[in-house]
Order: C-alpha cells, then sequence, then structure tokens
C-alpha cells in the first residue's frame, strides 16, 4: 500500500508527495485549461505513468527471463476530449534498441496490454500502443 499527501498550493498547481520517500511531484493546470503548462498537469502524469508501468512491468519479466530491456524509451502523446472533458487517447510509441526473439517479443507486447495501470483505466480510454524492436 501507498501513501500520499496532496497539497494546493496556489494558482492551480498542487504538491504531491510520496510519504514513504519524501519524493515530491508539481502539478499545474495546463495551459488549454487555465493553467500555466509549467509542470505537469494531473492527466500528463496519468498518461505517462501508463508508459512508466509497461516499462517497469516489462523490466521485471525481462529480468525474470534473464534479458534486459534497459534503456527502452517511450514516447506518450495525450489526446483529451471536451465534452466530457477527459482524457480520450493514450498514444505510446515503446522502443526497444536490444535484440529480442519472438517469444520475448510476444511476452513484451502481451505485458503492454496487461499492467496494471492499463488495467486500471475505463476502457473507453483508447490506449494505442506500438511496440518498435530496432534489432
Amino acid at each position: 500500500m501507498a501513501n500520499f499527501k496532496v497539497v494546493y498550493l496556489r494558482d492551480l498547481r498542487t504538491e504531491m508527495t510520496h510519504l514513504a520517500s519524501g519524493t515530491t511531484i508539481l502539478t499545474d493546470a495546463p495551459v488549454d485549461n487555465k493553467g500555466k503548462g509549467e509542470v505537469f498537469s494531473p492527466t500528463d502524469l496519468a498518461a505517462s505513468s501508463l508508459a512508466g508501468c509497461m516499462l517497469t512491468i516489462m523490466g521485471i519479466a525481462a529480468q525474470e527471463q534473464g534479458f534486459s530491456i534497459d534503456g527502452a524509451t517511450a514516447h506518450v502523446t495525450k489526446i483529451m476530449n471536451s465534452n466530457p472533458r477527459r482524457i480520450g487517447e493514450i498514444h505510446i510509441d515503446l522502443v526497444f534498441t536490444q535484440s529480442f526473439t519472438d517469444q520475448q517479443k510476444r511476452l513484451l507486447k502481451h505485458i503492454s496490454k496487461t499492467c496494471p495501470v492499463a488495467l486500471s483505466l475505463h476502457p473507453d480510454l483508447k490506449q494505442i500502443v506500438h511496440l518498435n524492436f530496432e534489432n
């Protein structure tokens, strides 16, 4: 179980603290919703958390299977809907620089659809994920 504290500072900015480590994250409302857009918005964090979860679970599976995804990157695009205002689509391009067997590629593709964040998001939210294997 993780515990957090979130404080509304001012001017549509919050500070989130991970209580176990003391790590903090600031959020702003985005520019298109009356904010400054100087740091991640809460919806930016939701979209990037999906990619972070995928890479984390892929890393765990790779360790367990004796291979590595070190250096893998995720490029994330969030598309907002307006009525109601919510995340409508998250596009993630995962790029891997190592060589993988066909079995390892299948495992990574499966994980991209079944990580905890992916399974926690509303089914109407489109998760469009591309895995790019450069080798």
